[in-house]
């Protein structure tokens, strides 16, 4: 088997960049299309669905259907998973997948933002169902082999910490991006109105993010690296024997909390820096691209530093921090200080633990992996991201419930948005909890070995 170059590694990691940006989309921009706040409507955004807590009289529209959509993609996780990890392809278990899905997961972001009718009505919420769902089925059909790749072309503790540090930068970048949509949408507003503005400007960015798939696909000759055999388990065997695992299931407790925190915190951002900090729009993208160049300048101390103290403590610290950065935005734009001086201190607190928990939990996985197929003798690569995968998207469509519930609260004062970021401090912390109890020293003592 040939060994992957540092030219190859950046290949793979496009693709990141390509399924980043699409996610981007959805993830950022989803609630604030649907969902708008009163300077959006003002801008010209129109309401598309009912508004408000009318599920129930205790959750909305746009997140129950958001909600929904989150619980399909994690039942189509181990499904697609096993797809992959039984094929017998003979280009590999995981390219084929993702060259094939490529484009019809491009074309379905920009339906999610077409409602057909140009007003409040139920069509508009069916159609927002039906894309949504389509979304998070390709989406995942490219992400679950994608992430499957991580573990079997990095052999080593050194190649793994390496893929996982590309991937990283190619997804902060694909998020910063997609975060700049306004300062393309604002220009075309003009001309455009600002719901054709934002259509066209997604339509510009998919594109790109359709180039980036594929670059993967076509560069990366799978069965040059990787030399598997196909299981046999079906689907749902081989994610029982998945969480069988009892440091994966400890990593996933921790990691399902932490993306239930960082999903309140993207869904939010807008929304904090608009109704808490009283700035304008872009200035979404501005923060998140500072914090973005930042959390890159931490990459080489995270890298230095994770083999000094190794993965588990260096995620602890991660959690920590983003707690602060939590706690930071929760009381923006209050006791007198300028919303811009809130903002730089999100960043200033955030950038690290970002860097952090963009790099090392992926690692931790491919270990985890890596150790269960020298005990037990199965490869389930696949399966293991795809069971990480299944429990964090179930705690994104309760974040999504939450984030939105919590929006209706007050949005003129925004009080239900500090209630989200204070919501989201908790839940953070008590991922760091669980995550303490994870045993690393176990699992680099059957994999280290290995290697040498």
């Amino acid at each position: 088997m040939k060994k992957l170059t540092k030219k190859k590694m950046w290949c793979f990691a496009i693709g990141q960049f390509g399924w980043s940006l699409l996610s981007a989309l959805i993830t950022n921009w989803l609630v604030y299309f649907y969902q708008p706040d009163k300077a959006s409507q003002a801008a010209g955004q129109t309401l598309f669905i009912p508004q408000g807590r009318v599920i129930l009289g205790i959750a909305t529209i746009i997140g129950g259907i958001a909600a929904v959509g989150r619980i399909f993609d994690a039942v189509t996780d181990p499904l697609i998973a096993n797809l992959s990890d039984r094929s017998t392809n003979p280009r590999g278990r995981r390219i084929p997948f993702m060259q094939k899905i490529a484009l019809p997961f491009a074309v379905v972001t920009v339906l999610v933002f077409w409602a057909p009718v140009n007003e409040i009505s139920n069509a508009n919420g069916v159609w927002l169902l039906v894309t949504l769902l389509l979304f998070y089925l390709f989406m995942t059909t490219y992400c679950t082999p994608y992430n499957a790749l991580i573990s079997e072309l990095g052999t080593t503790q050194d190649t793994r910490i390496s893929i996982s540090t590309y991937i990283s930068v190619t997804f902060l970048l694909g998020s910063a991006i997609g975060y700049a949509a306004p300062y393309i949408w604002g220009p075309l507003t003009p001309k455009f109105g600002r719901v054709w503005a934002i259509r066209v400007t997604f339509i510009i960015l998919a594109v790109i993010a359709f180039i980036a798939l594929l670059v993967p696909t076509f560069t990366i000759r799978e069965k040059d690296y990787i030399d598997a055999k196909p299981s046999n388990d079906n689907a749902f065997a081989s994610l029982a024997k998945t969480f069988k695992n009892r440091d994966f299931r400890v990593f996933v407790g921790s990691d399902v909390l932490y993306f239930v925190a960082l999903t309140i915190f993207q869904t939010g951002l807008p929304f904090f820096v608009t109704t808490l900090m009283k700035l304008p729009e872009t200035m979404t993208t501005i923060l998140y691209v500072a914090m973005t160049l930042l959390s890159f300048a931490c990459y080489p101390l995270v890298n230095m530093l994770a083999r000094k103290l190794q993965k588990k403590r260096m995620v602890l610290i991660g959690f920590i921090g983003l707690s602060c950065a939590y706690v930071i935005t929760a009381l923006s734009g209050l006791a007198g200080i300028g919303g811009m001086v809130w903002g730089v201190l999100v960043v200033a607190v955030a950038a690290f633990p970002m860097a952090i928990l963009g790099i090392l939990p992926q690692a931790i996985v491919a270990d985890i992996a890596q150790a269960d197929a020298t005990v037990t003798g199965e490869k389930r690569e696949g399966m293991f991201f795809a069971a990480r995968t299944f429990a964090f998207k179930m705690g994104q469509s309760v974040s999504m419930l939450l984030f939105t519930a919590f929006a209706s609260i007050s949005p003129e004062t925004g009080l239900g948005y500090r209630i989200a970021a204070v919501t989201a401090t908790v839940i953070c912390l008590i991922g760091a909890v669980i995550l303490s109890r994870y045993d690393e020293k176990k699992i680099l003592g059957i994999i280290v070995p290995e290697e040498k």
